[in-house]
């Protein structure tokens, strides 16, 4: 049955805290999923945390650490001593270690590592970090199955049997040659069902086998499992020496954060912000984008202002404002969404920029002219023919300018390396704005004769 957290629960939690009734949070709070006992911690202040975190076993707490909230997380590491975080840091995956452990200065890193009883789990957390965190070696976790080529089946399973003390997931096993170098891959079932005088050679997969290099972006590793279909790939040195291993949750994780951190961007936020956060923090936050905005409103104002005398003389024109920049806005948005997902996928734009640019002309120049003889017959009701043609012909040529001008600035952004998803905030909104009334108010002052 799913759990779900109510206030009377987490009262009722508190309370036993304050009691300090062990008994009671061990048979209703800590036999729960570690996910559960995750959303419970996350509500409760640090020291209430602490102390139901330290009731479970060590491997349970790794689990229950992973599942936190990242500033609950943050905030709890930040709690505890170095030794106690050496102590958890043991406990974890490497690339989940290493994640936590970067977060902090080099000095503590330093102190940390230092306090860590298990040398080889120190000096894979060591490793992990002297990679870049966005590329493949940054993300993958240093625990997986492998076995020699020329190694026995008898031999291969006592082994692996003393390297499951640290792999928590076996999705299958690497095989590696004298060199340490990748060769191919082995099913676990195959391994089992094989003679025991039976070597590896005689039983790996040494076809076709797919990796990637330390150095790959996460992009492209994503784009490799999706490919082919992968729950986990291994990944390789220059050398093409097995160092690690990817799996698919830890792409998934990164995927998901990547897109909050979009998300956020687009709609007007800075930099993450925690959920309790204050509102002088969030408000500064915002501020950079809503300067955009205040920016793109006074030139839009400063274009008003110059063709007052028209707007005096034909009243009639400011009856469209708003309908002229609306649609500026959603046709800009809709191009630069198409633009932003294929990059984001990795798929390159047939025939190169100029080609899209054409396409989302013509979709544009289409839709205005339908738009446009639609709005031409509303134009009418409100004053005649030449307030039509004003409409429309402004309508037409604004669509067709949006889906350029959407098309065109996530190009530009991903050609100089800045993220694209901020092409769908206030950049293509306040520029159409700008341009679109500019074109509206151009062209009703020479159909008029102003």
């Amino acid at each position: 049955m799913r759990f779900e957290l109510t206030k009377d629960f987490l009262l009722t939690v508190r309370n036993k805290i304050a009691e300090q009734d062990e008994s009671w949070l061990v048979t209703n709070v800590l036999d729960m999923h570690y996910a559960d006992v995750a959303d419970v911690l996350d509500k409760l202040t640090n020291d209430e945390a602490k102390y139901i975190y330290f009731l479970v076993d060590e491997d349970t707490q790794a689990d229950i650490l992973m599942e936190l909230d990242e500033e609950v997380r943050d905030r709890f590491i930040a709690s505890l001593s170095t030794k106690e975080i050496a102590g958890q840091l043991e406990n974890l995956d490497s690339d989940d270690a290493a994640d936590i452990l970067g977060e902090l200065s080099q000095a503590q890193i330093q102190e940390v590592i230092s306090q860590m009883d298990d040398d080889d789990a120190a000096e894979d957390i060591v490793d992990l970090l002297n990679y870049n965190e966005n590329t493949a070696g940054g993300l993958m976790q240093k625990e997986f199955f492998q076995a020699h080529v020329d190694w026995p089946v008898n031999k291969a399973l006592l082994e692996l049997r003393k390297q499951a003390e640290d792999v928590e997931k076996v999705y299958n096993i690497f095989v590696v040659n004298s060199a340490d170098q990748l060769v191919g891959v082995l099913s676990l079932k195959r391994l089992l069902f094989a003679g025991a005088k039976t070597t590896i050679e005689d039983l790996y997969q040494f076809k076709n086998i797919i990796s990637v290099k330390t150095s790959d972006s996460i992009e492209e590793v994503a784009d490799v499992m999706e490919k082919y279909d992968l729950v986990s790939v291994p990944v390789v040195d220059y050398q093409k020496k097995l160092v690690g291993r990817i799996t698919l949750d830890d792409v998934v994780d990164y995927i998901k954060e990547g897109a909050d951190s979009d998300f956020q961007f687009a709609t007007g936020i800075s930099e993450p912000l925690e959920n309790d956060a204050s509102i002088w923090k969030i408000s500064a936050r915002r501020l950079p984008w809503l300067f955009i905005g205040l920016i793109g409103g006074v030139f839009g104002a400063r274009v008003l202002s110059g063709f007052e005398g028209g707007i005096t003389k034909i009243p009639a024109l400011a009856f469209f404002i708003p309908l002229i920049t609306a649609m500026g806005g959603n046709v800009g948005v809709q191009s630069s969404a198409i633009v932003v997902q294929s990059l984001a996928r990795g798929n390159k734009l047939m025939g190169g920029a100029l080609r899209r640019i054409l396409k989302e002309s013509l979709i544009g120049l289409l839709n205005g002219l339908l738009l446009s003889s639609i709005i031409f017959c509303f134009a009418l009701i409100f004053g005649d023919v030449k307030l039509g043609m004003v409409v429309s012909i402004s309508l037409l040529t604004v669509i067709v300018f949006a889906s350029i001008i959407g098309t065109m600035i996530p190009l530009v952004l991903n050609r100089y390396k800045i993220d694209p998803a901020i092409a769908t905030g206030p950049f293509i909104t306040t520029l159409n704005d700008v341009v679109g009334l500019f074109i509206y108010f151009t062209i009703g002052m020479l159909i008029y004769r102003l």
